[in-house]
C-alpha cells in the first residue's frame, strides 16, 4: 500500500520535493548524534571548541544510520517515487555538521549534486549530471537534530528541477559538469525558497535535479544532517506513456517540455 498520498506525489513532481515527518525514530536520531559527536572529536559541552562553521563526516554504516535509511516508512516512499528502481542503503552520508560560527561558510552556493565522474574522478567539479540522472535516484536530507530557520536549514528552490531537466535536455548521456550546472543555477529566480526545517527524524525526499544550497548557521546548537543520494538500479526511462513512468521520470519529462 502506498505511503504517499496522490497529493504528495503530485507535489514531488511539480515542486521537486516532499517532506516526510517521523520518517525514522527520535531515539535513532539521538543515537546517530552521539556517534557524530564522536566522529567530530569535539567537546559537545564546550561551544568554544566549535571553531569551524562546518565539519564534514563521510559515509557511516553503524546500525542507527542503516536503520534510519531503511525505515519501513522510507522504503515505501522510495517505492512510491521510484517503483523498483532503487538500491537499499548500506551506509549513510555525507554529514555536513554545521555549527554556530562567526566564520563564513564557503559552501553555500546553489547547485545540483552530480552523479557520475567526468575525465578526472578525483575532481568533483568535473563530475557530470545527465538528463537520465545517471547515478542518482533521489537527493535525501535526513534531519538528526531539530532544525529551525536559525539552524542552517538547507535552502530549496521549488520547481527548479524542471528547469534543470530542460537545461540538460539535448545533451544526452554526456550531460553537463557539476561546475557548469552550478554556474547556470546562479541565474535561477531564488526569490521564493523553501527551508528544510523540521524535528529530528524528518526526511526530505528531493528530485535529483532540485537546486539547493547550504547557509550560515545563526542559531546556538549544532545541526546534524545527512545528505545521501539514493542510487538507482538502472537509468531512468524517459520514453513511452507517461502514465507508466515513475514520479521521478514524470518530472524529468515535464521539465524537458518546460518552456521557461
Amino acid at each position: 500500500m502506498p505511503y504517499l498520498s496522490q497529493e504528495q506525489v503530485h507535489q514531488f513532481i511539480t515542486t521537486g520535493y516532499v517532506r516526510i515527518d517521523h520518517a525514522f525514530g527520535r531515539e535513532l536520531a539521538e543515537e546517530g548524534v552521539d556517534l557524530l559527536w564522536k566522529a567530530t572529536q569535539l567537546d559537545r559541552s564546550d561551544p568554544a571548541s566549535w571553531t569551524e562553521p562546518v565539519i564534514r563526516i563521510g559515509e557511516l554504516a553503524q546500525p542507527p544510520f542503516i536503520k534510519a535509511a531503511n525505515s519501513s516508512v522510507l522504503v515505501q516512499c522510495y517505492e512510491d517515487l521510484l517503483g523498483d528502481n532503487w538500491l537499499p542503503k548500506t551506509s549513510l552520508g555525507s554529514f555536513p555538521i554545521r555549527f554556530p560560527s562567526t566564520k563564513a561558510s564557503v559552501d553555500t552556493g546553489w547547485h545540483v549534486d552530480a552523479g557520475f565522474p567526468g575525465d578526472d574522478s578525483s575532481d568533483y567539479l568535473s563530475w557530470r549530471i545527465n538528463v537520465y540522472s545517471r547515478g542518482r535516484a533521489l537527493l535525501m536530507l535526513f534531519l538528526f537534530s531539530d532544525t529551525t530557520e536559525q539552524d542552517a536549514p538547507t535552502r530549496l528552490i521549488p520547481k527548479s528541477h524542471l528547469q534543470v531537466a530542460n537545461f540538460l535536455a539535448g545533451r544526452g548521456e554526456t550531460g553537463r559538469t557539476f561546475l557548469e550546472v552550478g554556474e547556470w543555477a546562479k541565474s535561477i529566480d531564488d526569490r521564493y525558497i523553501e527551508l528544510a526545517t523540521g524535528s529530528a527524524g524528518t526526511v526530505y525526499l528531493c528530485h535529483p535535479f532540485l537546486v539547493h544550497a547550504a547557509q550560515q548557521h545563526t542559531g546556538d546548537k549544532p545541526k546534524f544532517m545527512a545528505q545521501p543520494a539514493l542510487f538507482p538500479k538502472r537509468e531512468f526511462a524517459l520514453a513511452g506513456d507517461v502514465a507508466y513512468l515513475c514520479p521521478v521520470e514524470q518530472a524529468i519529462v515535464a521539465g524537458i517540455m518546460h518552456a521557461g
